[in-house]
């Protein structure tokens, strides 16, 4: 079959690999129809190299149709349409009993000293085969694949694998109360679908920042007050006077490492791109490389009282925080890996019931998997308008 792999920072090409077989009698193959681009995968293609090997197949946002079943799979028969999320959770373990599914201890990555493993994304989460790609296996076929129905297009539903959960939970996490304000930092594919959400469930302003004017101009048209980064000296002191002087009830911070602005933090990553990837690795595990700009502005910007809640990707294991003010404020700051199966029940309806998210054209880019190398460069790079992009293997 076709699939994308890494061959190096900045480096993914389409190859032809082995087809996925069935391993284990409750797996599933599924003939992947479409699969997303994440921002997360941006970090793969940018600083987290050290922990890919060359030829790993990335992605983690398919769906497609079944192929072929295990002996013991009972949920899915071939044919069937099925999203895939990015947790490999087996839905049965304490942690997936809880609600926590990115915490699987059926799939977690203990070698690692991680949580639950995820699909197409490094060694650090078990090293999955991922779904950018014409087929994909996937365990735990019971419980894991999400059945969806025949009819609406990819689009409704593709989302269901990540970015509709991940901007759920944040939301969720953000705890905004009623007729409340939240503002979200970073305007790609996770804080655009957390600005609609945010709106949908009933916050009373939306503040949403970023400085690329395509990713502005669609948030704007679905209701939200944006603000070019670029435009304000201190982009927390505009919003806090626009909440009385007090600040949003909540952040969001959809930016994580890969934040604009940031000196200090962007030669900690170039550094770590220029060592070998063993000496990388054991500096990455152990220093700060992030960019820390948005949450330092997170933090400066929510009101006293008030709920962080982050949803971008941070990697460094000594990155400082100013807990003096994050006490003094007393802030609330709740994080992690978005548990997609947790939420699941609360989004389905709105993707069968109309579209109120706008999920049929939050794409800017579908393209095949042959172009997916000329499309990473473009995200990353933040050229002619991508936001998101599907693969249509």
């Amino acid at each position: 079959m076709k699939a994308l792999t890494w061959h190096g920072r900045r480096d993914v090409r389409v190859d032809t690999v082995p087809d996925p077989a069935l391993k284990d009698p409750d797996d599933v193959i599924i003939k992947v129809t479409s699969s997303g681009i994440c921002g997360s995968d941006l970090h793969l293609y940018e600083v987290l190299g050290p922990f890919l090997s060359e030829g790993d197949i990335l992605g983690h946002e398919p769906m497609g149709i079944v192929e072929e079943v295990g002996a013991e799979v009972t949920h899915v028969r071939p044919g069937d349409r099925v999203v895939i999320p990015f947790n490999v959770s087996c839905g049965v373990c304490h942690t997936c009993t809880q609600g926590l599914h990115s915490q699987c201890e059926t799939s977690r990555v203990r070698e690692q000293g991680m949580g639950g493993a995820l699909f197409g994304y490094t060694k650090l989460y078990g090293q999955v085969p991922g779904g950018q790609a014409e087929y994909l296996r996937v365990p735990f076929g019971n419980k894991l694949p999400i059945k969806v129905a025949e009819g609406p297009p990819d689009d409704r539903y593709v989302y269901l694998s990540d970015v509709l959960p991940t901007a759920w939970q944040a939301v969720e996490y953000a705890a905004v109360p009623p007729g409340g304000t939240v503002a979200v930092l970073g305007l790609g594919p996770i804080g655009d679908m957390a600005c609609r959400i945010a709106l949908h469930r009933g916050a009373e302003r939306v503040f949403g920042v970023d400085l690329v004017p395509e990713r502005l101009a669609r948030a704007r048209l679905r209701g939200v007050e944006v603000f070019d980064l670029t435009a304000h000296h201190d982009i927390a002191d505009t919003i806090r006077a626009l909440t009385d002087g007090r600040g949003p009830d909540a952040v969001i911070d959809a930016v994580g490492m890969e934040a604009h602005g940031a000196p200090v933090g962007k030669l900690a990553q170039q550094i770590a791109g220029l060592l070998p990837d063993v000496v990388a690795e054991k500096m990455m595990r152990k220093a700060g490389v992030d960019r820390l700009s948005a949450l330092y502005t997170a933090i400066d910007m929510v009101r006293r009282g008030g709920t962080i809640s982050l949803s971008g990707m941070y990697g460094g294991m000594t990155d400082p925080l100013p807990l003096l003010t994050m006490f003094d404020k007393q802030i609330q700051l709740r994080m992690g890996q978005a548990n997609v199966h947790r939420w699941v029940d609360d989004i389905l309806p709105l993707l069968e019931d109309g579209d109120p998210l706008g999920t049929e054209d939050f794409a800017t880019h579908r393209i095949p998997l042959a172009e997916a190398p000329q499309a990473y460069e473009r995200f990353q790079k933040k050229q002619d308008g991508t936001v998101k992009v599907l693969l249509r293997p």
